[in-house]
């Protein structure tokens, strides 16, 4: 049996690797900081771009390094975790304000004492 695999191929790292963990990682963060826009848009962008780097590797997985598929699954984990956190914070946050608004509306006393005016 023949071993068609040559292992004189130089192996190159899977385009946006270490950009899609930057991603994962600053969507978490911006989940965390924000009302969850900035963590919700980043974690999309990394989940979009994982998809496209996974079916690069996938279609040809001795052309990549080990280490460069493992940081692009990483930077997909860290994405999915923060979409899920960015809503959950996004949710939370609408039901904060439309509970102060309708407050508000009610009584006008309340958001005077809300606010401190």
């Amino acid at each position: 049996m023949e071993n068609n695999f040559d292992t004189n191929v130089t192996k190159v790292e899977l385009p946006n690797s270490s950009a899609i963990l930057v991603l994962g990682i600053v969507s978490i963060v911006g989940c965390c900081c924000s009302n969850g826009i900035i963590g919700l848009i980043c974690s999309i962008i990394a989940l979009v771009m994982a998809k496209s780097a996974n079916d690069l590797y996938v279609s040809n997985p001795e052309m990549y390094t080990e280490n460069s598929y493992k940081n692009m699954n990483a930077g997909k984990i860290c994405a999915w975790v923060a979409l899920i956190m960015s809503i959950i914070t996004l949710i939370l946050f609408i039901v904060v304000v439309s509970a102060i608004g309708i407050a508000g509306l009610t009584d006008p006393a309340i958001l005077n004492d809300f606010l401190r005016i």
